[in-house]
């Protein structure tokens, strides 16, 4: 194996990085593409193992990135797939670092925030393209001697063939540019003192890149004023370091917090729909739908799917390979209701056994579909309770497109937003504001504690008028009752 040299990086005339790649970085940003998207580093920006890199004067989130880059070793132009993986000549490891407080200037091409000297340090070892399985590679990131970053390129949103394929019907590549093919989930901050290690390697070990190392400087001259200033703020924060926790920002509180669980999942749904009806919230049921576990209340967040009608030509581009559906699915979060878009189409299914089991796997909490179900009978016996239209044995590509996700969605006659609270039992499925969710829970358990001692005076006798609803003389006897309850 080669080591990178000065050679090597003379020899790049372009650097491609790819945005999004990996399903668990995906899943972290909260949105899969369809499509590879790219951005260039120049090739200035080319650094050496070993090297040292500057946090720019008055920034703060200088951003690490473990990948794996490609070096091209024959000419590239509008090559297929099958053919791309000939046209490279090395594999090695990448770093594509970055400073946030920048992100803002360049609208999305990166070039201040990404293109800095040292910002994309490659090395030390290059792996012959040849010897090597492109979908059977490793990845893996320390920072300050700590694994943070641990990934394979098995089950990657675009394969390296595809993503040369792409690449090469719109710009000839050439020999020496390097391709940068995405980070997994763990990307950081460093900070001035850290080091940051990156290596590559063959699933089996038996092939490794070593070590590529880069300490992190602080730089000392500040940026111009005539140019653009560093701006950090607690959005940028997240997105450098991954999550709100990891950037020791304040969580937000949950819209379904354990307590407000315990409540909903202590009343009924017509209660809550009667307590929505005096809010004048009459559209808030998911009708028409019957259910696999009819004796399950179930209370979640939902997470929306929409399928939009087939057409061949856009089911080709859509309804494979990782789509939609799936991608929904493999993201769903314990205790979150996946609801679907159908449009009411009894024709088809719109999941089956495996989906379904893979989202009781996940934890999710209930599937609502106003459309088919297919395996009808594995998705019945399963625990995770199925609300559905109807049994079908057609698979969804002959009446549906998955088409997105977490976006507003209609099911079942009425409007279903990500984040919503369903509410289901054996009356029905209600969808309940976010906002309005406190107060109506408290006012639904009020009301269920005055129906429990109405039926109580009903079982001992007394005539309903004036007791259902209350009158004041009875809403005085009651008050009488709760206040010897609590007294007693």
């Amino acid at each position: 194996m080669d080591e990178v040299d000065d050679g090597i990086l003379r020899a790049a005339r372009k650097v491609i990085a790819v945005h999004l790649n990996y399903p668990s970085r995906a899943a972290q940003r909260g949105r899969t593409p369809d499509q590879p998207s790219y951005f260039l580093k120049p090739s200035s920006s080319l650094a050496l193992s070993g090297s040292e890199v500057e946090r720019p004067a008055g920034c703060e989130l200088l951003g690490f990135e473990g990948e794996i880059a490609l070096v091209i070793g024959a000419p590239a132009r509008r090559v297929p797939p099958e053919d791309a993986w000939g046209h490279v000549a090395w594999v090695t490891a990448g770093n594509d670092l970055g400073v946030y407080d920048l992100r803002y200037a360049d609208k999305g091409s990166n070039l201040r925030s990404k293109g800095g000297d040292g910002f994309t340090p490659i090395g030390p070892k290059l792996l012959p393209a040849a010897s090597v399985d492109p979908a059977g590679l490793r990845v893996r990131t320390w920072h300050n001697g700590g694994v943070v970053q641990d990934d394979t390129t098995a089950g990657l949103l675009f394969p390296f063939t595809r993503l040369i394929a792409d690449l090469s019907q719109l710009l000839t590549l050439e020999p020496g540019d390097i391709i940068l093919t995405g980070t997994p989930a763990g990307a950081s901050v460093a900070h001035p003192g850290d080091v940051v290690d990156v290596e590559v390697s063959t699933l089996d070990g038996t092939l490794s890149t070593g070590r590529l190392r880069t300490r992190v400087v602080q730089g000392t001259t500040s940026l111009a004023d005539f140019g653009a200033q560093p701006k950090a703020d607690d959005a940028q924060r997240e997105e450098a370091y991954g999550s709100r926790e990891a950037a020791g920002l304040a969580v937000p509180r949950p819209a379904l917090t354990p307590e407000l669980r315990t409540k909903l999942e202590g009343v009924a749904t017509a209660t809550l729909s009667a307590q929505m009806r005096k809010r004048g919230l009459d559209n808030v049921s998911i009708d028409g739908l019957q259910a696999t576990r009819p004796d399950c209340r179930v209370v979640g967040l939902a997470r929306t799917l929409r399928y939009v009608p087939n057409r061949e030509d856009l089911f080709e581009a859509h309804g494979g390979g990782f789509n939609a559906q799936k991608r929904a699915i493999d993201s769903i979060n314990e205790g979150e209701i996946l609801v679907m878009e159908a449009r009411g189409e009894k024709g088809t299914g719109t999941i089956g056994d495996i989906l379904a089991l893979r989202a009781q796997v996940r934890g999710a909490a209930a599937i609502i579909t106003d459309g088919g179900v297919r395996d009808f009978s594995a998705v019945a016996a399963m625990d995770i309770p199925t609300y559905y239209a109807n049994p079908h044995p057609a698979v969804l590509g002959r009446r549906h497109i998955p088409w997105d996700t977490d976006v507003t969605i209609a099911c079942g006659g009425t409007t279903v937003q990500p984040g919503d609270i369903i509410v289901a039992d054996a009356d029905g499925i209600l969808v309940i504001p976010p906002a309005l969710a406190e107060e109506l829970a408290e006012d639904a358990v009020t009301q269920e504690n005055e129906e429990a001692f109405i039926a109580d005076m009903v079982r001992e006798g007394h005539g309903v008028d004036g007791l259902y609803p209350m009158n004041a003389e009875w809403r005085a006897r009651y008050q009488e009752h709760v206040s010897g309850d609590s007294r007693g």
